[in-house]
Protein backbone atom coordinates (compact mmCIF):
# COMPACT_ATOMS: atom_id res chain seq x y z
CA UNK A 1 0.00 0.00 0.00
CA UNK A 2 1.19 3.47 -0.69
CA UNK A 3 0.87 6.61 1.29
CA UNK A 4 -2.33 8.65 0.53
CA UNK A 5 -2.73 12.51 0.95
CA UNK A 6 -5.64 13.13 2.53
CA UNK A 7 -7.12 17.07 2.55
CA UNK A 8 -9.50 18.74 4.62
CA UNK A 9 -10.90 22.01 4.96
CA UNK A 10 -8.06 23.15 6.40
CA UNK A 11 -5.41 20.35 7.01
CA UNK A 12 -3.48 17.87 4.67
CA UNK A 13 -2.46 14.70 6.19
CA UNK A 14 0.85 13.45 4.55
CA UNK A 15 3.60 11.05 5.32
CA UNK A 16 6.00 12.17 7.43
CA UNK A 17 9.12 12.73 5.88
CA UNK A 18 12.66 13.11 6.97
CA UNK A 19 12.38 16.54 7.06
CA UNK A 20 9.61 16.75 10.07
CA UNK A 21 12.00 14.81 12.43
CA UNK A 22 13.25 17.91 14.21
CA UNK A 23 9.49 19.18 14.24
CA UNK A 24 8.21 15.73 15.93
CA UNK A 25 11.13 16.00 18.30
CA UNK A 26 10.11 18.82 19.21
CA UNK A 27 5.92 18.34 20.22
CA UNK A 28 7.58 14.81 21.59
CA UNK A 29 8.99 16.51 24.80
CA UNK A 30 5.02 17.62 25.54
CA UNK A 31 4.34 15.66 28.79
CA UNK A 32 1.12 15.20 27.81
CA UNK A 33 2.43 13.56 24.72
CA UNK A 34 4.61 11.35 26.56
CA UNK A 35 2.28 10.49 29.03
CA UNK A 36 -0.82 9.50 27.02
CA UNK A 37 0.96 8.05 24.10
CA UNK A 38 3.59 5.46 23.79
CA UNK A 39 6.36 7.62 22.81
CA UNK A 40 9.39 7.32 24.62
CA UNK A 41 10.62 8.95 27.39
CA UNK A 42 12.62 10.74 26.99
CA UNK A 43 12.54 11.34 23.73
CA UNK A 44 15.23 11.92 21.36
CA UNK A 45 15.75 13.01 18.06
CA UNK A 46 16.79 9.88 16.37
CA UNK A 47 13.68 8.32 18.12
CA UNK A 48 11.81 10.88 15.79
CA UNK A 49 13.88 9.83 13.01
CA UNK A 50 13.35 6.15 13.51
CA UNK A 51 9.69 6.72 13.78
CA UNK A 52 9.75 8.40 10.29
CA UNK A 53 11.76 5.28 8.74
CA UNK A 54 9.22 3.33 10.41
CA UNK A 55 6.05 4.98 9.05
CA UNK A 56 7.58 4.43 5.38
CA UNK A 57 7.81 0.32 6.69
CA UNK A 58 4.29 0.21 8.10
CA UNK A 59 2.80 1.72 4.90
CA UNK A 60 4.64 -0.54 2.36
CA UNK A 61 3.58 -3.47 4.27
CA UNK A 62 -0.02 -2.43 4.93
CA UNK A 63 0.18 -2.81 8.69
CA UNK A 64 -0.08 0.50 9.41
CA UNK A 65 -1.39 4.26 8.03
CA UNK A 66 0.27 7.16 9.54
CA UNK A 67 -0.22 10.82 8.57
CA UNK A 68 1.54 13.98 9.75
CA UNK A 69 -1.11 16.66 10.51
CA UNK A 70 0.09 20.02 8.56
CA UNK A 71 -1.75 23.17 8.83
CA UNK A 72 -0.86 25.80 7.33
CA UNK A 73 2.17 23.65 5.73
CA UNK A 74 3.43 23.50 9.56
CA UNK A 75 3.32 20.03 11.21
CA UNK A 76 1.05 20.04 14.18
CA UNK A 77 0.57 16.13 15.52
CA UNK A 78 -0.07 12.70 13.97
CA UNK A 79 -3.19 10.40 12.90
CA UNK A 80 -3.15 7.33 12.19
CA UNK A 81 -4.73 3.72 12.04
CA UNK A 82 -2.55 0.52 13.05
CA UNK A 83 -3.66 -2.55 13.12
CA UNK A 84 -4.60 -4.41 16.11
CA UNK A 85 -4.30 -8.56 16.66
CA UNK A 86 -7.91 -8.47 16.43
CA UNK A 87 -7.82 -7.29 12.95
CA UNK A 88 -9.33 -4.00 13.90
CA UNK A 89 -7.42 -1.17 13.60
CA UNK A 90 -6.94 1.41 16.53
CA UNK A 91 -6.96 5.23 15.76
CA UNK A 92 -4.34 7.11 17.06
CA UNK A 93 -3.62 10.87 17.30
CA UNK A 94 -1.94 13.85 19.16
CA UNK A 95 -1.41 17.06 18.67
CA UNK A 96 0.39 20.02 19.53
CA UNK A 97 -0.21 22.54 22.53
CA UNK A 98 -0.16 25.11 20.12
CA UNK A 99 -3.37 24.31 18.53
CA UNK A 100 -5.23 21.55 21.12
CA UNK A 101 -8.92 22.88 21.53
CA UNK A 102 -9.32 24.08 17.74
CA UNK A 103 -10.55 21.32 16.74
CA UNK A 104 -7.33 20.07 14.55
CA UNK A 105 -7.65 16.56 16.22
CA UNK A 106 -11.14 15.64 15.16
CA UNK A 107 -10.96 17.10 12.06
CA UNK A 108 -8.03 15.03 11.16
CA UNK A 109 -9.60 11.63 13.16
CA UNK A 110 -12.65 12.29 11.09
CA UNK A 111 -10.78 12.42 7.49
CA UNK A 112 -8.66 9.43 8.47
CA UNK A 113 -12.23 7.23 9.53
CA UNK A 114 -13.56 8.39 6.49
CA UNK A 115 -10.69 7.06 5.01
CA UNK A 116 -10.47 3.63 6.55
CA UNK A 117 -14.47 3.47 5.84
CA UNK A 118 -14.32 4.10 2.09
CA UNK A 119 -15.41 1.91 -0.73
CA UNK A 120 -12.07 1.12 -1.33
CA UNK A 121 -11.46 -0.98 1.97
CA UNK A 122 -14.87 -2.47 2.64
CA UNK A 123 -13.50 -4.93 4.71
CA UNK A 124 -13.02 -2.46 7.40
CA UNK A 125 -16.14 -3.38 9.56
CA UNK A 126 -14.53 -1.78 13.17
CA UNK A 127 -11.93 1.13 14.64
CA UNK A 128 -10.95 1.38 17.98
CA UNK A 129 -10.32 3.64 20.28
CA UNK A 130 -8.16 3.04 23.15
CA UNK A 131 -6.77 6.30 25.77
CA UNK A 132 -5.01 6.61 28.99
CA UNK A 133 -7.83 6.57 31.44
CA UNK A 134 -7.61 10.73 32.27
CA UNK A 135 -6.86 11.78 28.61
CA UNK A 136 -10.13 13.25 28.52
CA UNK A 137 -9.09 15.30 24.81
CA UNK A 138 -8.78 12.31 23.42
CA UNK A 139 -11.83 11.22 24.36
CA UNK A 140 -13.55 14.61 23.37
CA UNK A 141 -12.23 13.32 19.93
CA UNK A 142 -13.67 9.90 19.49
CA UNK A 143 -17.24 11.09 21.44
CA UNK A 144 -17.27 13.55 18.80
CA UNK A 145 -16.41 10.73 16.08
CA UNK A 146 -19.58 8.75 16.83
CA UNK A 147 -17.18 6.36 18.81
CA UNK A 148 -19.40 4.21 21.21
CA UNK A 149 -18.17 4.10 24.72
CA UNK A 150 -17.30 0.14 25.61
CA UNK A 151 -15.47 0.23 28.79
CA UNK A 152 -12.39 -0.04 30.90
CA UNK A 153 -9.55 -2.10 30.14
CA UNK A 154 -7.56 -2.62 33.30
CA UNK A 155 -3.67 -2.22 32.95
CA UNK A 156 -3.48 -3.19 29.56
CA UNK A 157 -1.99 0.29 27.99
CA UNK A 158 1.86 0.59 28.78
CA UNK A 159 4.78 2.92 27.99
CA UNK A 160 7.56 4.63 29.89
CA UNK A 161 5.54 5.04 32.98
CA UNK A 162 4.45 1.98 33.38
CA UNK A 163 1.05 0.21 32.98
CA UNK A 164 -2.20 2.27 33.10
CA UNK A 165 -5.96 1.28 33.10
CA UNK A 166 -7.21 2.32 29.10
CA UNK A 167 -10.20 3.69 28.16
CA UNK A 168 -11.75 1.92 25.14
CA UNK A 169 -14.23 2.40 22.53
CA UNK A 170 -15.64 0.92 18.62
CA UNK A 171 -16.73 2.41 15.98
CA UNK A 172 -18.57 0.99 12.93
CA UNK A 173 -18.97 1.29 9.23
CA UNK A 174 -23.07 1.68 10.25
CA UNK A 175 -22.97 3.35 13.10
CA UNK A 176 -24.47 6.45 13.46
CA UNK A 177 -21.61 9.15 13.67
CA UNK A 178 -23.36 11.80 16.27
CA UNK A 179 -21.79 12.39 19.36
CA UNK A 180 -22.42 10.06 21.91
CA UNK A 181 -23.20 10.10 25.39
CA UNK A 182 -20.51 8.91 27.40
CA UNK A 183 -19.55 8.46 30.81
CA UNK A 184 -16.21 9.81 30.50
CA UNK A 185 -14.79 12.90 28.86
Amino acid sequence: MHAETLRTARLELSAPLDADAPAIHAECQDAAIQRFTTVPSPYRLTDAETFVELTRAWWDEGSEATWAIRLEERLVGMVGLAKLPSGAPEIGYWVSSRVRGQGVATEAARAVVEWGFSPARPALARIEWRAVVGNVGSARVARALGFRYEGLLRQAGVNAFGRSDMWVGGLLRDDDRAPQPWPVG
